[in-house]
């Protein structure tokens, strides 16, 4: 948020307030869709956005910071609002319900801080992946890949806002996604021996698949009301939250 203020107005014998102005701009709107475009590139524009992103070859701080974060936090808004807007699917027997307001802020910071924790997992265990093919990356070059590799299955998040659609279908999409584009981009940030390349790939794939296909069991398990215990811890922690 840009602002500016201006205060009193000082001459010989007076002080007369002057009106307080304050310029407010949407930057932080703009940053989450300037992430979401550079996911969308990835996404249609493969080849010279990987291109762009070895080029740069961006330390893994202002990776976490500039792309992953507000990417996740963009699918966390969007979900959010759905939550409490239009519900989720609950229940053996499935009813809509509409969630608190405060159970979804402690869901989203959760799930936020878990897929962080996922791509710091997928980042070293890709490196661990690359020695086995006598490769020698850095895990820069492997966090960059889970990072931006990562990007679709985070950016069909969006579409989790609407109770309609199944989170595995959002999910399947996006892996499908992000195995094509890891096919483009894989190679040519870790820069692998051509022989290991493919190999490389579809391990760094298949690990991907299993890894996130866990994190959304999860999470789809506990918005269906699967697990009592923790729905109560949550709403017990929460009760006394004034939103």
């Amino acid at each position: 948020m840009n602002a500016i203020r201006r205060g009193m107005s000082m001459t010989p014998g007076t002080m007369r307030p002057e009106p307080q102005i304050f310029i407010v701009s949407a930057d932080a709107g703009r940053y989450h869709f300037r992430r979401m475009i550079k996911a969308l590139l990835l996404i249609l524009f493969p080849i010279p956005t990987w291109e762009r992103i070895a080029t740069a070859q961006r330390r893994v701080v202002p990776i976490l910071l500039t792309h992953l974060l507000p990417l996740l936090v963009l699918g966390s808004l969007a979900e959010g609002y759905g939550m409490v807007h239009w519900g989720k699917p609950r229940g053996e027997v499935s009813y809509i319900k509409l969630l608190p307001v405060r159970e979804t802020v402690v869901y989203q910071i959760a799930q936020i801080i878990l897929l962080t924790v996922i791509v710091f997992v997928v980042g070293w265990l890709i490196k661990a992946l690359g020695e086995t093919f006598h490769g020698r990356h850095t895990f820069r070059q492997s966090f960059t890949v889970a990072a931006y590799g990562l990007s679709p299955v985070f950016l069909m998040r969006i579409f989790d806002m609407f109770p309609s659609i199944s989170p595995w279908v959002t999910w399947a999409i996006g892996v499908f996604l992000a195995a094509g584009i890891l096919y483009k981009g894989l190679p040519r940030v870790m820069q692998p021996d051509p022989p290991h390349a493919f190999g490389l790939y579809l391990m760094s794939t298949l690990l991907l698949i299993i890894v996130t296909g866990l994190v959304r069991f999860l999470t789809a398990w506990y918005l269906q009301g699967r697990f009592a215990k923790l729905d109560e811890i949550v709403s017990h922690l929460t009760s006394g939250w004034k939103f």
